[in-house]
């Protein structure tokens, strides 16, 4: 066995997967479970002993099949563990968690600082921290290092802690953005000595922990990678084209991030930011928790639908206005709603989750003032009409779906293999305007908040 590969621990908002990818970036081996959120304790916090015992498990299989020289870990942002040399101090909390009575809004930097909206719950990760501090002060003081959520698993992978831009730049209110250091949060909280170096995504920290070696089967000299925060790993393929291009990153979040968008056109109150891209460069983005409202708006067994349920809820004028999920997004704070005749069948409401999301997707994009190809990558290239409505909304814009259905591996592959090319291409994808598309656009956008 000699085939040398790398596995990519990807921890998204609502799954879970490991895949085995090998130098020429063919997949051998994917598994996957649910992130699932443990209401027990002090908090809603992230399971990350069922994480672990998972990975290594899996990782035991995927020793078997090649010849592992590397792991990447790449998450979700807004999320960070407190550790010291024993490990947790606190359990890892959840970003959809209510945080009672925190005294944080005269300690957060202005947008015009860090181009991170102030958002609700804890999607701020500075608000998370500040929560933590005041509820739980004795163990809050007991933190050697605040660790972001891909280097927390690259640390229990190696020992070794660092920070990364990515992740700090993810709506976290600790990162200036324009000047790449830290914001004046961290020096208020006294939390520089907190956050260990300074590395970037692609570093390799060392070599797996001689424990983690006996109990996964890979072999000792395997690697760990920084890691990266998993919008920006759907990046990494376009970095360095030179020109102006628009990245649409899907799942549960819809995340469109405009390479050359002007920042000082960003707004706070729309869920704009900047986030910053593997490179060190700040990148304007726009987001809406898409794929959770797809999911409300389609039900719980969706069955995709056919052109005619999309002309036919266009026809009667059945529209979805935001929001119907409770993070984030141009409209969060606004209740969702159906105007018209409620969708009768399974294949109707996916037809409306479907124009729903494409319009969303739409206005945001052109509050962004996104600009050149659009790439679509994730979930949503499986949906056969997201992408053809796109593209004849935008016809500025050629839209293409990436052949890999996950941007994110693609992109913790291209850490490990920087000067290899992608196996993966891109598909250009053909605009299809159902009958009315375009009135009911403008009915649409007459009618949200």
């Amino acid at each position: 066995m000699n085939t040398d590969a790398l596995i990519v621990l990807d921890i998204g908002k609502t799954n879970v997967k490991l895949a085995l990818i090998d130098a020429q970036g063919r997949m051998l081996a994917e598994q996957r479970r649910p992130n699932t959120i443990v209401t027990s304790g002090p908090y809603p916090h992230h399971d990350v002993e069922g994480i672990w015992d998972w990975m290594l498990s899996t990782c035991r299989t995927f020793a078997q099949q090649a010849d592992v020289s590397a792991i990447v870990p790449v998450t979700h942002g807004a999320t960070a563990a407190l550790v010291d040399d024993a490990g947790l101090v606190l359990p890892v909390l959840d970003y959809e968690a209510a945080l009672p009575g925190v005294d944080y809004d005269d300690l957060r930097p202005p947008y015009s600082e860090t181009y991170s909206p102030d958002l609700p719950i804890g999607l701020n990760l500075g608000r998370q921290l500040v929560w933590l501090a005041q509820r739980f002060p004795e163990d809050f003081a007991r933190t050697k290092h605040i660790l972001m959520y891909p280097q927390y698993w690259a640390w229990r992978l190696s020992g070794v802690a660092t920070s990364e831009a990515t992740s700090l730049g993810c709506h976290t209110d600790l990162w200036n953005p324009l000047r790449q250091e830290y914001s004046s949060l961290v020096s208020r909280m006294g939390w520089e000595k907190l956050l260990p170096p300074l590395a970037p995504p692609s570093a390799v920290l060392g070599t797996i922990r001689p424990e983690v070696a006996v109990a996964t089967g890979l072999r000792a000299h395997c690697q760990v990678l920084s890691g990266i925060h998993d919008s920006n790993a759907s990046l990494v393929r376009y970095l360095g084209k030179g020109d102006a291009r628009t990245v649409l990153s899907t799942g549960t979040w819809m995340i469109a991030a405009a390479f050359g968008a002007p920042l000082e056109h960003l707004r706070e109150d729309a869920d704009m930011l900047a986030n910053t891209n593997a490179l060190g460069q700040p990148v304007a983005c726009m987001r809406f928790m898409g794929g959770r409202e797809f999911g409300t708006l389609a039900g719980e067994h969706p069955q995709t639908c056919s052109l005619e349920d999309i002309e036919r809820l266009i026809a009667q004028g059945t529209l979805a206005l935001p929001c119907f999920a409770e993070s984030g997004g141009p409209f969060a704070g606004t209740a969702g709603r159906i105007v018209g005749q409620v969708p009768q069948d399974a294949r109707e409401r996916y037809a409306l989750a479907t124009l729903y999301c494409v319009l969303m997707t739409d206005y945001c994009l052109s509050e962004l003032q996104a600009a050149g190809p659009l790439a679509v990558e994730g979930s949503f290239t499986a949906n056969p009409w997201f992408g053809p409505m796109l593209s004849a909304l935008r016809p500025q814009q050629p839209v293409t779906y990436s052949d890999d259905a996950s941007g994110t591996l693609c992109g913790g592959w291209m850490l490990r293999y920087p000067d290899a090319t992608p196996p993966a291409g891109d598909t250009a994808i053909a605009p299809l305007a159902p009958q009315g598309l375009f009135e009911y656009r403008q009915r649409w956008l007459a009618a949200v908040p």
